[in-house]
């Protein structure tokens, strides 16, 4: 089949759960025999463009910036890449079989969606989160969330094949009435189970990441201070970059913990593999998720991982609290630290339980299980059940 995949991100240029997934996806359909196209917007200078085996990286202009000072996205990104996306289609659509998009930035959807039926593709949508009216009137304000939450009801107008990562998003998208039947995808992880590691001494947690508000970064450096009350030795490493990295390199400075916390940035894969296997355990403070890839990724290593309960935040349906880490009641100093605490006192019985719980789930959560879902219903237009789903 000839399939084009959309998203204005590529992984490393970006580095998030979004950008993996797509580039997993498109190796995994090349390696299966698909001609695969990858439109993204241009993040590399000109005439350097990347390689992927077997994709044809199509980058886009104009390449803007994603994020404003504040780290939100920046509209005027969102809506030069959904019209060269439309663009690109009116050229090109004919050639695809599938356009496989994700909904965001939203201004390409709609893109996709105006020339689906001039083309003749079938849609494919991933909808990594959907967001709600409050959220949007919060993250954007009155007037521009609302403008925000009416785009995203439009996203849902087109007859779609709809794609989630978890139960939350696939309840909302049914609530709010996408034009299509919705399958929640419960892979995303290409790797297999590590070798057992027993956790670094002095203990450390590790936070990996994006450097965004959401995320919660900046909640780590009191959590850290607050667990050292009862943990005297605790550590911490903090991998990633993004718009909230002075933030938080500020607050480890005032916190005096700068021989405490170490802000790693981006690291070789080998070094971020070894720094969560010895980890006492990942924090993960973010209050939207949309699924939690790296939380996988921690189980995987029998590192437990520690979230955050919000109505937002998807990577608790990841967590089994007790077995493969524990679910804070909320991402302030003093429920963070007890949860790192309650892992530093599980020990090793605990690193066990998390390896224990990423064998039993490791099928449905692989990313071969993940990609065969997609290209069954790429073919028959029909669902296909994942295992254990």
């Amino acid at each position: 089949m000839r399939i084009c995949v959309i998203y204005d991100c590529l992984y490393p240029h970006t580095v998030g759960g979004a950008e993996r997934w797509y580039r997993d996806l498109v190796n995994e359909l090349v390696a299966k025999g698909h001609e695969v196209t990858y439109v993204t917007r241009r993040q590399w200078d000109r005439g350097s463009g990347p390689t992927i085996p077997g994709v044809r990286v199509v980058g886009l202009e104009p390449s803007l910036p994603l994020y404003d000072r504040n780290g939100r996205r920046r509209i005027t990104e969102a809506i030069a890449f959904g019209a060269g996306v439309f663009a690109h289609l009116l050229r090109h659509g004919r050639r695809y079989d599938v356009v496989h998009t994700a909904s965001f930035p939203y201004f390409s959807l709609l893109a996709v969606g105006a020339t689906r039926r001039m083309c003749g593709f079938d849609l494919a949508v991933d909808w990594h989160e959907i967001w709600t009216h409050d959220y949007w009137a919060e993250y954007l304000g009155g007037l521009s969330g609302r403008f925000g939450w009416l785009v995203q009801r439009l996203c849902l107008r087109p007859r779609q094949h709809a794609y989630c990562f978890s139960q939350l998003h696939a309840a909302r998208l049914r609530e709010y009435g996408v034009h299509g039947d919705v399958v929640v995808l419960t892979g995303q992880y290409a790797g297999t189970a590590g070798t057992p590691t027993l956790a670094a001494d002095p203990p450390t947690v590790v936070y990996i990441g994006r450097h965004l508000p959401e995320k919660g970064v900046a909640d780590i450096v009191p959590a850290v201070a607050a667990a050292r009350l009862r943990l005297p030795t605790l550590r911490a490493e903090i991998f990633g970059d993004g718009p909230d990295r002075a933030r938080v390199e500020q607050l480890v400075e005032d916190a005096g913990l700068r021989d405490v916390i170490a802000i790693r940035g981006f690291v070789d894969a080998d070094v971020l593999t070894a720094s969560l296997a010895r980890s006492l355990c990942l924090v993960l403070p973010s209050r939207r998720e949309g699924f939690g890839k790296v939380v996988v990724e921690a189980a995987a290593a029998g590192v437990p991982s520690v979230v955050v309960a919000g109505a937002d935040n998807a990577a608790v349906e990841l967590i089994e609290d007790g077995v493969n880490g524990f679910v804070a009641a909320s991402a302030s100093a003093d429920d963070l630290a007890a949860a790192i605490v309650r892992v530093h006192n599980g020990g090793e019985q605990l690193r066990h339980a998390t390896r224990a719980w990423f064998a039993t789930n490791a099928e449905r959560l692989s990313l071969d299980v993940a990609v065969a879902q997609v290209v069954t219903r790429y073919a028959t237009g029909a669902p296909a059940v994942a295992p254990g789903a």
